[in-house]
């Protein structure tokens, strides 16, 4: 067992590839939101997960269009280069109207390999 625990990062200190996903997430810019996986990533969401660049695409156009929200970047944790964790807060139609969700990337290659998002 490691003892890795997550330590405060400021925003601008995550890597530029999770940057990227969440501004061009945040953006409905699908296209630029997928370059950010790699060819065989997996998200897993809402209960779901989503394997391969396909997959991930319909993810992204589907959560874009699925509800409206704001998404506000409130606390970004390293764990070790490869692992972080973006905190955002949710606001908008879905169902309870409000929600704090942990987005925890593992990163291959400058890549997102991983992501799974979860309250």
């Amino acid at each position: 067992m490691h003892d890795n625990q997550p330590r405060t990062i400021a925003p601008d200190d995550l890597p530029e590839v999770i940057t990227r996903y969440l501004t061009a997430h945040r953006a409905q810019d699908t296209a630029t939101a997928v370059t950010a996986f790699t060819d065989d990533a997996t998200v897993m969401d809402d209960g779901s997960t989503y394997q391969g660049s396909a997959a991930i695409e319909r993810w992204l156009n589907r959560s874009a269009t699925e509800f409206t929200y704001t998404i506000h970047l409130t606390n970004a944790q390293e764990t070790d280069p490869a692992h972080y964790i973006a905190t955002h807060h949710l606001e908008g139609d879905f169902p309870g109207g409000t929600v704090d969700l942990r987005y925890q990337f593992t990163l291959r290659n400058d890549l997102i390999e991983h992501l799974a998002i979860e309250p």
